[in-house]
This record gives C-alpha cells, sequence and structure tokens, in this order.
C-alpha cells in the first residue's frame, strides 16, 4: 500500500514522480534493489513511464525514510506494511471524525438559531387564566 492511497490528496509537488530508481534509493539511503523488493511486498507504489521505467515522487521518499525507520527499530517488512496500513487507517478515521464532528456542531448551531426564532419574548408571552 503507497502512502499515497493511505494519507488522502497529496500535494501537487510531493505527488510529481521525477526521481529515477537510483536517485531514489539514493536520497533513501537504500539499493535500488531494496525499492523493487518494498514495491513487490506492496510497501510503494511508483509511478510508471509509458515505456514502464518507475519514477518516485517526494511522497515516495518520504514513504522510504518512514519504511527504514521501522525496520530500524526491528520490524520485518510484513510488520511495516501492517503499521503502514494501520497509519492510513489512523489518519482516515481522523479525517471523518473531524467531518462528522464539524457536522454535530453545525445542527447544534442550526438547532441553536431555530430556538431563537421560537421563543417569545417574556412581555409579550401569554399569561395563563387561572380562574377564581
Amino acid at each position: 500500500m503507497s502512502e499515497r492511497a493511505a494519507s488522502g490528496p497529496p500535494s501537487g509537488r510531493s505527488r510529481r514522480a521525477v526521481y529515477v530508481i537510483s536517485v531514489a534509493a539514493e536520497l533513501a539511503g537504500v539499493h535500488p534493489q531494496t525499492l523493487r523488493i518494498y514495491e513487490r511486498k506492496g510497501l510503494l507504489d511508483p509511478a510508471r513511464t509509458e515505456g514502464g521505467s518507475r519514477r518516485y515522487s517526494d511522497r515516495d521518499i518520504a514513504q522510504l525514510r518512514r519504511i527504514q525507520d521501522l525496520t530500524a527499530a526491528g520490524l520485518n517488512l510484513e510488520g511495516v506494511k501492517r503499521v503502514i496500513e494501520l497509519e492510513a487507517e489512523v489518519s482516515r478515521l481522523q479525517a471523518e471524525l473531524d467531518r462528522l464532528r464539524q457536522e454535530a456542531e453545525d445542527a447544534v448551531e442550526r438547532t441553536h438559531r431555530q430556538y431563537r426564532r421560537d421563543l417569545v419574548p417574556l412581555k409579550q408571552s401569554p399569561v395563563l387564566y387561572r380562574g377564581r
């Protein structure tokens, strides 16, 4: 799973796939073959040229660095994949929670506005007749 898919729409600059595999590997501090392994394991999804050459974006480089951090912490590639999937799920759920929280706040505000229209000032309120 790529970080692009995991964390929502990336900015134009971070999404632009401009690095060839050797440059991406050097930027991430790994061997180009490592990038191919990561791709086979589903940890990366680089863009492809019409000729099939891999092209890596700034987002991909950040993903590579995250993979390196996790493997340096002792996780195997399957563990890294699971952590990245869980981070993506947390990110998706946080965005959904933020959206729902905003919808709830908007609904409360609409309700409060409605109450203010329905309230009758005290001087205009009807007086109950209590008979003798």
